[in-house]
């Protein structure tokens, strides 16, 4: 009796399991590729919130995208090898690799092409139609493609084939911006929209910068960062080499690095800013305290071992304003004697430094900032010269917010804003204060003291703008030999620190030329005349008061420029991201055709930009 209830319930407890087992994969054949199926049978098709920068410039959008599969069972074997050379001829694929998918000996079910485009699929759709090919399936899906192409790839990011976030904002903001099917309507859900604080007109002018550095000094790459200085707010985010996000597949993995928020490496000579700031705030030293260079620093160890840390020169007798403005070695490691080193730690990672900024960034490095236990007795004054610490362009660039507001640390940001499908905002970004770093009175004295490395004596005077007050440091950092584990004789990266204008810093920016192979290696020569190309690139477009600046009179009467409309002459123009309403001008042309489709902001068009239109030609251009 007891035998015969146990064979009951253990087959009550079998039957619900393959209950449970069948009711998951209903659920999970039910929500796949961006498409769920209510209990009503109702399709829903969630569309991917878009990306724009803080102006409202479109980075991101989701559209119509297909992936083209093959049934074996239902292929006509009879006609295989004619239909083989079709498709081959439609996709541009190999027609022996077609024709092992149709009829080979893999699995039934396989995929011809993923994510291809909608012209694409139609033009198939219409082969299959009329060729009588079967066993061929073609499936929508939602894809991503980004209107600027490479421009802020690395902070914009890309989605993988379901669609769902794996680099840049696409990936930390996936949340917002992935679709909620619960909130559908009519069949629809909508994502979130992301605004960046990137503007993609200086990000563009930046990068056009970069390219020119990164190939006039033969380097591996450059770095770029732009921030407001009051804000934190990321203006420009460059790192070059970039690439296009709408095919990431396609480009170089090496391309694929962010070398501002992820890739860590000893910051050189710049560094000296911080600790220098850092060693006067703990009490170290002061405005007036003073030592003595002459080639190197030299301390004798009670076991009798000697440091010795080279100066680039022999600078006399120095202060903080003239280790900075030298960039002197001994001086600087010389102060951090005055401190302890738990002290000098803590202060540096006030600083930032050590742990991640918090820029709204996904898998954002912390660097390396080892805690005192592990130091040697060189480390502190190693320390100090910008060595045995590994940074990020970002940290740099946030940690000089510390200098620009009287000694508050603040959190660099990369969100602007987050607006939901009904145009309400539900996150504004405000600027963050992390931490009180230094007082008023040593970020003023730091900021003053990086006044004096423009000056001809300065190794910063290459990035010197005659009407525009600027703070700088520079730096030479030797690249560690992953073979030999040492420094190298041939690696470097020449970097420099800019805030302006000096008298009240509005904007930060941070420059980094990675492995440089031209003429010069050194900061100074190479990556100082980059930031004052920069620094006119920012202050003219925003403008900044420069103390040539002319000063006008009005009534107070402001005539706003009307909109620019699309104008095409004998080369094709850029029209991305052009609104319709600047394209109903073109509607006017009698030697021209013209397709548009959609509504909103053009994210296609045909032909590329920079190609020859002739008469009679046709222009595409899809709109979203």
């Amino acid at each position: 009796m007891q035998r015969r209830f146990v064979r009951h319930y253990v087959l009550i407890t079998v039957l619900l399991l393959i209950a449970g087992v069948t009711l998951w994969r209903y659920v999970e054949l039910a929500h796949q590729g961006g498409k769920w199926i209510t209990a009503s049978g109702q399709r829903i098709v969630s569309i991917r919130g878009p990306i724009y920068d803080r102006d409202g410039s479109l980075l991101a959008v989701d559209t119509d995208l297909y992936d083209v599969s093959v049934w074996k069972p239902s292929v006509d074997l009879g006609r295989a090898e004619v239909h083989a050379r079709l498709l081959s001829d439609a996709l541009g694929a190999d027609s022996d690799e077609i024709l092992d998918k149709l009829v080979g000996d893999g699995p039934d079910f396989t995929y011809l092409v993923r994510r291809t485009s909608s012209n694409q699929a139609q033009d198939l759709e219409r082969l299959i139609e009329d060729s009588g090919i079967t066993g061929i399936r073609i499936d929508r899906i939602s894809g991503r493609i980004y209107p600027e192409r490479d421009l802020g790839a690395h902070l914009v990011g890309f989605v993988g084939l379901e669609n769902k976030g794996l680099a840049g904002a696409e990936a930390s903001f996936d949340q917002m911006l992935a679709a909620d099917p619960a909130t559908a309507e009519s069949g629809f859900a909508y994502g979130n929209a992301v605004y960046l604080t990137m503007d993609v007109d200086l990000q563009y002018r930046l990068e056009q910068l970069a390219g020119e550095a990164m190939e006039d000094q033969v380097a591996e790459s450059v770095v770029i960062v732009a921030m407001e200085a009051k804000t934190g707010n990321v203006l420009s985010y460059v790192s070059m080499p970039d690439y296009d996000p709408n095919e990431f597949l396609q480009a170089d993995r090496s391309t694929w690095v962010d070398r501002i928020g992820i890739y860590a490496y000893e910051p050189g000579s710049v560094f000296k800013v911080f600790t220098m700031a850092s060693v006067m705030a703990l009490g170290g030293i002061d405005e007036k305290s003073s030592f003595v260079c002459n080639g190197s620093y030299t301390r004798v160890l009670p076991s009798g071992e000697e440091i010795v840390i080279n100066c680039l020169g022999q600078h006399g007798e120095v202060d903080m304003t003239k280790i900075l403005e030298y960039s002197c070695n001994a001086g600087a490691a010389y102060a951090s004697d005055r401190v302890s080193s738990l002290d000098f730690y803590a202060k540096l990672r006030e600083f930032g430094f050590g742990e991640r900024s918090g820029a709204d960034l996904a898998g954002e490095s912390p660097g390396v900032l080892r805690s005192p236990a592990s130091w040697s007795a060189r480390s502190k004054p190693t320390i100090a010269i910008g060595q045995e610490v590994l940074v990020t362009a970002l940290q740099m660039a946030s940690a000089a917010t510390v200098l620009a507001n009287g000694g508050i640390l603040l959190r660099p940001r990369t969100l602007a804003k987050v607006v939901d499908s009904k145009g309400q905002v539900i996150n504004q970004a405000e600027p963050v204060a992390i931490r009180r770093v230094l007082d008023e009175r040593t970020a003023q004295a730091t900021l003053d003291a990086m006044e004096a490395a423009v000056l001809d004596t300065g190794t910063g005077r290459r990035a010197r703008i005659d009407d525009l007050r600027l703070s700088v440091k520079t730096g030479t950092a030797q690249m560690i030999d992953p073979a030999t584990r040492r420094y190298s004789t041939t690696d470097f990266i020449a970097s420099t620190l800019a805030l302006f204008p000096s008298e009240n810093p509005e904007y930060i920016l941070y420059v980094a030329i990675i492995k440089p192979k031209g003429a010069s290696t050194y900061g100074g020569q190479i990556a100082a005349p980059l930031i004052k190309k920069a620094a006119n690139i920012v202050a003219d477009l925003y403008g900044v008061a420069r103390s040539s600046s002319a000063v006008a009179e009005h009534d107070g009467r402001i005539a706003i420029q009307s909109l620019d409309v699309a104008v095409i002459g004998d080369v094709m123009p850029r029209l991305l991201g052009l609104p319709k309403r600047a394209l109903t001008v073109l509607m006017e042309r009698q030697d021209l055709s013209f397709e548009i489709s959609g509504d909103g902001w053009v994210v296609h068009q045909e032909p590329e930009p920079g190609a020859p239109v002739s008469s009679g030609a046709t222009i595409i251009l899809r709109l979203e």
